[in-house]
């Protein structure tokens, strides 16, 4: 258990990180951040928390779901604060989750002006594309736009 000295109240913690207050205690509902309680029963954190909540925020930002980073912080250790390398094999994990996420944008990029939806932002070339709708048997989504299939050659 961390010494009183070490442990921030929410405000602090809320300042500190730069996330509301509501939403520190939303992170520690869905258990992706902890606290103590005082006898008057206010939180407290540890000084590490300040880490964690950089690490969630971060994880959403590239788009990783809260049970995905659950997960990831469920490995680190709890009883004392996590080294670099500790968040260093935290990380190595989602390297391809990353990569994955990294190339669907780029495709998304790469793709966007000329292919969206079932392939196309055009109705007379959307009917060369996709006559029919035939892409619907393909699943549900932009199914050229997420690399289900390959996408047709749009520039003929």
């Amino acid at each position: 258990m961390p010494k009183a000295t070490d442990l921030l109240t929410i405000g602090e913690i809320a300042h500190r990180s730069g996330v509301a207050t509501s939403a520190l205690r939303f992170y520690e509902t869905q258990g992706l951040i902890a606290s103590v309680r005082t006898t008057g029963n206010q939180r407290r954190y540890p000084r590490s928390t300040l880490r964690r909540i950089a690490f969630v925020r971060s994880a959403q930002r590239v788009g990783l779901s809260l049970e995905e980073i659950r997960s990831a912080l469920a490995t680190l250790p709890a009883n004392r604060t996590p080294t670099r390398t500790d968040w260093a094999r935290l990380s190595a994990g989602w390297r391809q989750r990353l990569d994955a996420q990294i190339a669907e944008l780029e495709r998304l990029r790469d793709r966007l002006t000329s292919c969206i939806g079932c392939g196309c932002l055009s109705l007379r070339r959307c009917a060369l594309s996709n006559p029919g709708d035939e892409l619907a048997a393909r699943g549900p989504g932009a199914v050229y736009l997420l690399g289900s299939i390959p996408s047709p050659d749009l520039d003929d």
